[in-house]
């Protein structure tokens, strides 16, 4: 058994696949990711070039090109194009089980097994959008403007990879701390990070 796991941010796939498939973990401590996934590609801020590459990469994001080349479109989900992103993505609709004709019971068995899930989300998060990702919050159906919870997702709802099931259980942490993406200051490390990674 792994005690416990951390992820930084982008590092999220790699986890969350080791929890899922591999490894039995105890505690599962998540710094910034994208867990609902991204309505964005996280480029290099918001320079009219940044913008134009932004939108020309999400016309083409559920190609197999893209999807086979840009590590991001795995997890990047367009709340406009949710059939192309549950057909297309070749990562996180699996990995979420979200995919409606190939739910998988271990996915939710594995991760709902944990000790401790902490979710740390990050105020002011200008790479994650929407930020609320690193808590399982996105954006409602089609919507651009307006996140919901986790609560109110159907992964939470219909409890596809244990995420309700944690929660009920009180073994989830949602936690916002101030700063940018994955700039944690000491003193929230050492109270929201350290405690789990104790014996």
């Amino acid at each position: 058994m792994l005690e416990n796991f951390v992820t930084i941010s982008m590092y999220l796939p790699i986890a969350h696949v080791l929890v899922l498939f591999c490894l039995k973990v105890k505690n599962y401590i998540s710094l910034g990711g994208p867990h609902a996934g991204i309505a964005s590609v996280p480029l290099c801020g918001s320079a009219i070039f940044c913008r134009l590459a932004d939108e020309l990469i999400k016309s083409e994001i559920y190609s197999d090109y893209v999807q086979d080349h840009l590590a991001p479109s795995g997890y990047i989900k367009l709340p406009n194009a949710i059939p192309k992103y549950l057909e297309k993505c070749k990562f996180l609709p699996k990995l979420n089980n979200e995919l409606p004709q190939a739910k998988n019971s271990t996915y939710k068995e594995r991760f709902s097994s944990l000790q401790n899930l902490i979710l740390i989300m990050f105020e002011h998060d200008t790479v994650l959008v929407p930020k609320e990702t690193s808590l399982f919050g996105y954006y409602s159906d089609r919507a651009l403007n307006s996140t919901i919870p986790a609560q109110q997702t159907k992964l939470y709802t219909e409890d596809w990879i244990g995420l309700k099931t944690l929660d009920e259980a009180g073994r989830v942490k949602y936690i916002s701390v101030a700063g940018d993406h994955v700039k944690i200051s000491n003193s929230d490390m050492r109270k929201y990070v350290i405690p789990y990674l104790q014996g």
